[in-house]
Protein backbone atom coordinates (compact mmCIF):
# COMPACT_ATOMS: atom_id res chain seq x y z
CA UNK A 1 0.00 0.00 0.00
CA UNK A 2 0.84 3.05 -0.79
CA UNK A 3 0.64 6.77 1.45
CA UNK A 4 1.71 10.31 0.47
CA UNK A 5 3.14 11.68 3.56
CA UNK A 6 6.62 13.74 2.11
CA UNK A 7 7.46 14.36 -1.59
CA UNK A 8 10.07 11.78 -0.97
CA UNK A 9 7.55 9.16 -0.37
CA UNK A 10 7.39 9.22 -4.30
CA UNK A 11 9.85 8.04 -6.69
CA UNK A 12 10.65 9.85 -10.26
CA UNK A 13 9.03 7.40 -12.32
CA UNK A 14 6.14 7.40 -9.98
CA UNK A 15 5.51 11.68 -9.97
CA UNK A 16 6.39 11.41 -13.53
CA UNK A 17 2.82 8.59 -14.18
CA UNK A 18 0.85 10.66 -12.23
CA UNK A 19 1.46 14.12 -13.92
CA UNK A 20 1.13 12.16 -17.20
CA UNK A 21 -2.07 10.93 -15.87
CA UNK A 22 -3.30 14.08 -15.11
CA UNK A 23 -2.19 15.86 -18.16
CA UNK A 24 -4.70 12.71 -19.57
CA UNK A 25 -7.44 13.16 -17.50
CA UNK A 26 -7.58 16.86 -19.10
CA UNK A 27 -7.12 15.79 -22.18
CA UNK A 28 -10.18 12.99 -22.17
CA UNK A 29 -12.32 13.83 -18.97
CA UNK A 30 -14.81 11.71 -20.01
CA UNK A 31 -13.22 8.51 -19.93
CA UNK A 32 -12.46 9.07 -15.76
CA UNK A 33 -15.79 10.11 -14.88
CA UNK A 34 -17.32 6.89 -13.10
CA UNK A 35 -13.44 5.30 -12.88
CA UNK A 36 -14.08 5.46 -8.64
CA UNK A 37 -17.38 4.71 -8.71
CA UNK A 38 -18.50 2.93 -5.05
CA UNK A 39 -15.46 4.80 -3.44
CA UNK A 40 -15.26 6.95 -0.53
CA UNK A 41 -13.05 9.70 -0.16
CA UNK A 42 -12.26 10.93 3.56
CA UNK A 43 -11.36 14.37 3.68
CA UNK A 44 -10.25 15.02 7.36
CA UNK A 45 -9.42 18.55 7.55
CA UNK A 46 -8.28 19.57 11.55
CA UNK A 47 -7.82 23.26 10.06
CA UNK A 48 -9.42 25.97 7.44
CA UNK A 49 -8.56 25.27 4.21
CA UNK A 50 -10.12 26.25 0.50
CA UNK A 51 -8.67 25.18 -2.05
CA UNK A 52 -7.15 22.22 -0.35
CA UNK A 53 -10.42 20.72 0.36
CA UNK A 54 -12.41 22.09 -2.80
CA UNK A 55 -9.70 20.59 -4.73
CA UNK A 56 -10.00 17.37 -2.68
CA UNK A 57 -13.56 16.96 -2.91
CA UNK A 58 -14.42 18.29 -7.23
CA UNK A 59 -11.63 15.46 -7.99
CA UNK A 60 -13.34 12.60 -6.09
CA UNK A 61 -16.61 13.63 -7.19
CA UNK A 62 -15.57 13.91 -11.03
CA UNK A 63 -14.14 10.15 -10.62
CA UNK A 64 -17.55 9.33 -9.72
CA UNK A 65 -16.43 8.59 -6.35
CA UNK A 66 -18.30 10.08 -3.16
CA UNK A 67 -16.88 12.36 -0.12
CA UNK A 68 -17.43 12.19 3.48
CA UNK A 69 -15.23 14.08 6.66
CA UNK A 70 -15.07 17.19 8.41
CA UNK A 71 -13.62 20.38 7.90
CA UNK A 72 -13.65 21.75 11.48
CA UNK A 73 -12.37 19.04 13.96
CA UNK A 74 -14.27 20.77 17.02
CA UNK A 75 -17.69 19.21 15.66
CA UNK A 76 -15.99 16.04 16.09
CA UNK A 77 -15.02 13.21 18.59
CA UNK A 78 -11.58 15.21 18.46
CA UNK A 79 -12.80 17.87 21.08
CA UNK A 80 -13.24 14.85 23.29
CA UNK A 81 -9.44 14.23 23.34
CA UNK A 82 -10.00 11.53 20.51
CA UNK A 83 -6.04 10.96 19.06
CA UNK A 84 -5.38 10.92 15.28
CA UNK A 85 -4.35 7.25 14.80
CA UNK A 86 -7.90 6.21 16.58
CA UNK A 87 -9.70 8.66 14.35
CA UNK A 88 -7.68 7.23 11.35
CA UNK A 89 -8.83 3.46 12.63
CA UNK A 90 -12.62 4.47 13.17
CA UNK A 91 -12.84 6.09 9.55
CA UNK A 92 -10.79 3.46 7.69
CA UNK A 93 -14.09 1.50 8.46
CA UNK A 94 -16.25 3.50 5.66
CA UNK A 95 -13.90 4.48 3.05
CA UNK A 96 -11.11 3.63 0.50
CA UNK A 97 -8.74 6.96 1.06
CA UNK A 98 -8.20 9.95 3.49
CA UNK A 99 -7.13 13.23 3.06
CA UNK A 100 -5.72 14.93 5.96
CA UNK A 101 -5.01 18.55 6.81
CA UNK A 102 -3.41 18.92 10.37
CA UNK A 103 -1.59 22.11 12.18
CA UNK A 104 0.36 19.48 14.20
CA UNK A 105 3.49 18.39 12.00
CA UNK A 106 3.27 14.55 11.55
CA UNK A 107 -0.28 13.79 12.49
CA UNK A 108 -0.52 12.47 8.61
CA UNK A 109 2.27 10.43 9.27
CA UNK A 110 1.10 9.31 13.04
CA UNK A 111 -1.93 8.05 10.52
CA UNK A 112 -0.34 6.43 7.78
CA UNK A 113 1.36 4.01 10.91
CA UNK A 114 -2.36 3.10 12.05
CA UNK A 115 -4.08 2.96 8.72
CA UNK A 116 -4.90 0.05 6.34
CA UNK A 117 -5.90 2.11 3.47
CA UNK A 118 -3.99 4.93 1.65
CA UNK A 119 -3.20 8.26 3.71
CA UNK A 120 -2.59 11.55 2.03
CA UNK A 121 -0.84 14.43 4.08
CA UNK A 122 -2.74 17.66 2.73
CA UNK A 123 -0.87 19.48 4.62
CA UNK A 124 1.24 19.46 7.91
CA UNK A 125 1.95 22.61 10.01
CA UNK A 126 4.68 24.29 8.39
CA UNK A 127 6.63 20.41 7.22
CA UNK A 128 4.87 19.42 4.36
CA UNK A 129 1.76 19.50 1.49
CA UNK A 130 2.99 17.13 -0.87
CA UNK A 131 -0.28 17.11 -2.98
CA UNK A 132 0.48 20.82 -3.63
CA UNK A 133 3.98 20.17 -4.47
CA UNK A 134 2.32 17.98 -7.16
CA UNK A 135 0.16 20.75 -8.37
CA UNK A 136 3.59 22.92 -8.62
CA UNK A 137 5.15 20.14 -10.67
CA UNK A 138 1.95 19.90 -13.20
CA UNK A 139 1.75 23.98 -13.39
CA UNK A 140 5.60 23.82 -14.38
CA UNK A 141 4.99 20.87 -17.26
CA UNK A 142 2.22 22.56 -18.74
CA UNK A 143 3.46 26.28 -18.54
CA UNK A 144 7.27 25.62 -19.51
CA UNK A 145 6.85 22.06 -21.48
CA UNK A 146 8.85 20.50 -19.41
CA UNK A 147 10.60 20.68 -15.62
CA UNK A 148 14.17 19.46 -16.14
CA UNK A 149 16.47 22.46 -16.82
CA UNK A 150 14.83 25.39 -15.14
CA UNK A 151 16.16 28.13 -12.52
CA UNK A 152 13.33 29.01 -9.86
CA UNK A 153 12.90 31.48 -7.48
CA UNK A 154 11.17 31.25 -4.02
CA UNK A 155 10.30 34.81 -2.41
CA UNK A 156 8.73 35.54 0.84
CA UNK A 157 7.98 33.18 3.54
CA UNK A 158 10.27 30.17 3.15
CA UNK A 159 11.08 29.34 6.71
CA UNK A 160 7.55 28.80 7.65
CA UNK A 161 6.36 27.67 3.98
CA UNK A 162 5.78 24.31 3.72
CA UNK A 163 4.88 24.42 0.15
CA UNK A 164 8.39 25.80 -0.30
CA UNK A 165 9.81 22.60 1.67
CA UNK A 166 7.99 20.52 -0.58
CA UNK A 167 8.59 21.24 -3.67
CA UNK A 168 12.43 21.82 -3.20
CA UNK A 169 12.75 18.24 -1.98
CA UNK A 170 10.80 16.74 -5.03
CA UNK A 171 13.16 19.11 -7.78
CA UNK A 172 15.86 16.97 -6.14
CA UNK A 173 14.34 14.20 -8.62
CA UNK A 174 14.77 16.64 -11.70
CA UNK A 175 17.89 17.30 -13.63
CA UNK A 176 19.43 20.64 -14.20
CA UNK A 177 17.56 22.98 -11.33
CA UNK A 178 19.16 25.49 -10.14
CA UNK A 179 17.35 27.51 -6.84
CA UNK A 180 17.48 30.98 -5.60
CA UNK A 181 16.17 31.86 -2.28
CA UNK A 182 14.42 35.16 -2.24
CA UNK A 183 13.54 36.40 1.17
CA UNK A 184 14.25 38.60 4.38
CA UNK A 185 16.68 37.25 7.37
CA UNK A 186 13.68 36.76 9.51
CA UNK A 187 12.38 34.01 6.67
CA UNK A 188 15.02 32.23 4.89
CA UNK A 189 14.99 29.20 4.12
CA UNK A 190 16.02 26.67 7.42
CA UNK A 191 19.36 25.27 7.65
CA UNK A 192 17.99 21.88 7.30
CA UNK A 193 16.55 22.17 4.13
CA UNK A 194 20.11 23.68 2.49
CA UNK A 195 22.51 20.77 4.14
CA UNK A 196 20.10 18.11 4.10
CA UNK A 197 18.23 18.79 0.52
CA UNK A 198 20.37 20.86 -1.57
CA UNK A 199 23.60 20.29 -0.32
CA UNK A 200 23.33 16.58 -0.43
CA UNK A 201 21.94 16.50 -3.98
CA UNK A 202 23.96 18.65 -5.09
CA UNK A 203 21.23 21.10 -6.27
CA UNK A 204 23.03 24.75 -6.32
CA UNK A 205 21.20 27.63 -4.64
CA UNK A 206 21.60 31.23 -3.74
CA UNK A 207 20.19 33.70 -1.53
CA UNK A 208 19.33 37.40 -2.61
CA UNK A 209 17.45 40.07 -0.88
CA UNK A 210 15.73 41.57 -3.97
CA UNK A 211 13.35 40.35 -6.70
CA UNK A 212 14.75 42.79 -9.11
CA UNK A 213 17.74 41.49 -8.59
CA UNK A 214 17.30 38.31 -10.21
CA UNK A 215 14.14 38.21 -12.00
CA UNK A 216 15.39 38.20 -15.22
CA UNK A 217 17.15 34.71 -15.04
CA UNK A 218 14.25 33.20 -13.70
CA UNK A 219 11.77 30.39 -15.68
CA UNK A 220 9.36 29.84 -12.20
CA UNK A 221 8.62 32.64 -9.67
CA UNK A 222 7.22 31.18 -6.47
CA UNK A 223 5.47 33.33 -4.72
CA UNK A 224 4.20 33.05 -1.31
CA UNK A 225 2.30 34.67 1.72
CA UNK A 226 3.80 35.43 4.91
CA UNK A 227 1.76 33.87 7.34
CA UNK A 228 0.88 35.24 10.21
CA UNK A 229 -0.79 31.96 11.52
CA UNK A 230 3.04 31.04 11.89
CA UNK A 231 4.26 33.52 13.94
CA UNK A 232 5.24 33.30 18.02
CA UNK A 233 5.80 37.06 17.46
CA UNK A 234 3.40 39.51 16.42
CA UNK A 235 5.34 42.21 15.97
CA UNK A 236 8.24 40.10 14.01
CA UNK A 237 5.27 39.60 11.57
CA UNK A 238 4.34 43.29 11.16
CA UNK A 239 7.51 44.08 10.70
CA UNK A 240 8.15 41.59 7.83
CA UNK A 241 4.86 41.20 6.24
CA UNK A 242 5.37 44.00 3.69
CA UNK A 243 8.96 42.88 2.79
CA UNK A 244 8.00 41.95 -1.10
CA UNK A 245 5.61 42.27 -3.41
CA UNK A 246 5.07 41.43 -6.59
CA UNK A 247 4.18 44.65 -9.37
CA UNK A 248 3.98 45.55 -12.94
CA UNK A 249 7.35 47.16 -12.72
CA UNK A 250 9.06 44.49 -11.75
CA UNK A 251 7.56 42.42 -14.03
CA UNK A 252 9.08 44.38 -16.97
CA UNK A 253 12.67 42.86 -16.30
CA UNK A 254 11.16 39.13 -16.27
CA UNK A 255 11.69 36.52 -19.40
CA UNK A 256 9.05 37.01 -22.03
CA UNK A 257 8.06 33.09 -21.02
CA UNK A 258 8.42 32.77 -17.26
CA UNK A 259 5.68 31.35 -14.99
CA UNK A 260 4.80 32.97 -11.70
CA UNK A 261 3.36 30.32 -9.42
CA UNK A 262 1.21 30.92 -5.64
CA UNK A 263 0.10 28.57 -3.53
CA UNK A 264 -2.84 31.01 -2.51
CA UNK A 265 -4.34 32.54 -0.92
CA UNK A 266 -2.14 35.85 -1.09
CA UNK A 267 -2.41 38.73 0.90
CA UNK A 268 -0.55 41.60 -0.64
CA UNK A 269 2.82 40.00 -2.03
CA UNK A 270 1.22 40.12 -5.66
CA UNK A 271 -0.92 42.91 -6.70
CA UNK A 272 -3.98 42.38 -8.78
CA UNK A 273 -2.24 44.39 -11.49
CA UNK A 274 -0.50 41.38 -11.98
CA UNK A 275 -3.33 39.50 -12.80
CA UNK A 276 -3.44 39.67 -16.13
CA UNK A 277 -0.34 39.65 -17.10
CA UNK A 278 0.23 36.15 -18.89
CA UNK A 279 2.71 34.76 -17.15
CA UNK A 280 0.27 34.86 -13.75
CA UNK A 281 -0.60 31.22 -13.73
CA UNK A 282 -1.65 31.06 -10.06
CA UNK A 283 -5.00 30.54 -10.81
CA UNK A 284 -4.08 28.03 -13.14
CA UNK A 285 -2.31 26.39 -11.19
CA UNK A 286 -5.93 25.71 -8.87
CA UNK A 287 -7.16 24.28 -11.84
CA UNK A 288 -4.10 22.06 -11.94
CA UNK A 289 -4.74 21.18 -8.50
CA UNK A 290 -7.74 19.44 -9.02
CA UNK A 291 -6.71 17.33 -12.13
CA UNK A 292 -3.49 15.79 -10.39
CA UNK A 293 -5.72 15.06 -7.07
CA UNK A 294 -7.71 12.89 -9.12
CA UNK A 295 -4.28 11.28 -10.89
CA UNK A 296 -3.14 10.84 -7.54
CA UNK A 297 -6.29 9.19 -5.23
CA UNK A 298 -6.77 7.14 -8.69
CA UNK A 299 -3.19 6.29 -8.85
CA UNK A 300 -2.94 5.48 -5.26
CA UNK A 301 -6.28 3.42 -5.26
CA UNK A 302 -5.22 1.37 -8.08
CA UNK A 303 -1.61 0.60 -6.66
CA UNK A 304 -3.10 -0.43 -3.26
CA UNK A 305 -2.69 -4.18 -3.15
CA UNK A 306 0.68 -3.76 -5.85
CA UNK A 307 3.93 -4.42 -3.95
CA UNK A 308 5.72 -2.42 -6.29
CA UNK A 309 4.35 0.72 -5.38
CA UNK A 310 4.38 -0.22 -1.41
CA UNK A 311 5.59 2.40 0.90
CA UNK A 312 8.82 1.62 1.96
CA UNK A 313 9.52 0.34 5.58
CA UNK A 314 11.39 2.59 7.67
CA UNK A 315 14.10 0.63 8.41
CA UNK A 316 16.23 3.87 9.26
CA UNK A 317 13.93 5.13 12.23
CA UNK A 318 14.30 3.74 16.11
CA UNK A 319 12.81 4.30 19.43
CA UNK A 320 14.78 6.02 22.24
CA UNK A 321 12.78 7.37 24.93
CA UNK A 322 16.11 9.41 26.61
CA UNK A 323 15.39 12.13 23.34
CA UNK A 324 12.71 14.45 22.90
CA UNK A 325 11.97 17.14 19.92
CA UNK A 326 11.36 20.40 21.16
CA UNK A 327 9.23 21.13 18.79
CA UNK A 328 5.94 22.89 20.11
CA UNK A 329 4.13 22.26 16.82
CA UNK A 330 5.17 18.49 16.57
CA UNK A 331 2.57 16.14 17.52
CA UNK A 332 4.76 13.80 19.41
CA UNK A 333 4.32 16.96 22.04
CA UNK A 334 0.60 16.80 21.79
CA UNK A 335 -0.36 13.21 21.75
CA UNK A 336 1.35 9.49 23.23
CA UNK A 337 3.08 8.55 19.80
CA UNK A 338 6.51 6.52 20.05
CA UNK A 339 9.83 8.20 20.28
CA UNK A 340 10.94 8.22 16.86
CA UNK A 341 14.15 9.66 15.42
CA UNK A 342 16.13 9.23 12.38
CA UNK A 343 19.71 9.81 12.00
CA UNK A 344 21.04 11.60 8.82
CA UNK A 345 24.04 10.74 6.92
CA UNK A 346 26.10 13.71 8.83
CA UNK A 347 25.37 11.96 12.25
CA UNK A 348 22.43 14.40 12.93
CA UNK A 349 19.50 13.21 14.99
CA UNK A 350 16.47 14.09 14.06
CA UNK A 351 12.26 13.94 14.92
CA UNK A 352 10.86 11.13 12.70
CA UNK A 353 7.38 13.65 12.69
CA UNK A 354 8.87 16.68 11.93
CA UNK A 355 12.21 16.70 11.04
CA UNK A 356 12.88 19.37 13.57
CA UNK A 357 17.08 18.56 14.78
CA UNK A 358 17.57 16.93 18.23
CA UNK A 359 21.36 16.21 18.48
Amino acid sequence: MKHLIDPTDLTRQETDSIIALAEDIIAHREKYRDSLKYHKLATLFYEPSTRTRLSFTSAMMELGGNVLGFSDAKNTSVSKGETVADTVRVVENFVDVVAMRHPLEGAPFVASRAAHIPIINAGDGSHAHPTQTLTDLLTIKRELGHINDITIGFCGDLKFGRTVHSLIKALTKFDGIKIILIAPPELRLPDYIKTDVCDKQNMPYREVSTIEEVIGELDVLYMTRVQQERFLDLEEFERVKDSFVLDCEKMKGAKKKMAILHPLPRVNEILPEVDEDPRAAYFRQVANGKFVRMALIYSLLKWKDDPEHASPERTDLYKDSSLQCKNPKCICNHEKVDPLFHKTDDGTVRCAYCDSKIA
